[in-house]
């Protein structure tokens, strides 16, 4: 279903990195970068456009295909990866920043995906989770409509061990959008030394 999505729209959302991804990101010293579900690969060029050395995952082959295109087009190197979120598991504590974006899935496979990124946070990184908060299907605007693949911040902070602290954890409306404005879950956590 992806790789046809994927398809049919060049890019699938837009070749700009997600603002709240700059937002949380721009202060940070560059380091080693994991995008989960990257897509089109936005996130992943723009953050190895400013310094990070980044590894980039999707199940889409054409989502991939197309971000190697924009990543050579913008002049950086991303290492990608072809794999299931599901399936795959990043290595244990190597990346200084994990970021997935919009990765809505039922709560059992989320739990599951989103505790491997935790795991693969090093000492000191930070993990970076963005998504549609539940209340956007009434009060935002775009995103799935069902419920059950949505999260609120409460809910993935509740699902984080003792070794991160959280730093934000807020339902925002998306920063430079146009009213009515997507409402997005944001958790930013850095696990502790």
């Amino acid at each position: 279903m992806w790789d046809e999505r994927h398809s049919v729209r060049d890019p699938i959302e837009s070749w700009d990195p997600d603002p709240t991804l700059v937002q949380e990101v721009a202060a940070m010293t560059p380091g080693q970068a994991l995008d989960l579900g990257t897509g089109d690969g936005r996130n992943a060029v723009w953050l190895a456009g400013h310094g990070w050395r980044v590894t980039a995952v999707d199940f889409s082959r054409v989502a991939l295909d197309r971000a190697r295109g924009h990543a050579a087009a913008a002049g950086v190197g991303v290492d990608w990866h072809l794999a299931d979120l599901l399936e795959w598991t990043p290595p244990a504590k190597a990346f200084d920043l994990v970021a997935l974006c919009f990765i809505h899935l039922p709560y059992e496979d989320r739990r599951s995906v989103y505790a491997r990124a935790a795991a693969a946070v090093a000492i000191g990184g930070t993990l970076l989770i963005i998504g549609h908060d539940r209340s956007n299907i009434s009060d935002g605007v775009g995103g799935p409509s069902d419920p059950d693949v949505l999260f609120t911040p409460d809910e993935i902070v509740s699902e984080l061990d003792d070794s991160f602290s959280v730093e934000r954890a807020e339902v925002a409306r998306r920063p430079d959008s146009v009213a009515p404005a997507p409402l997005d879950a944001v958790v930013r956590a850095t696990r502790r030394p």
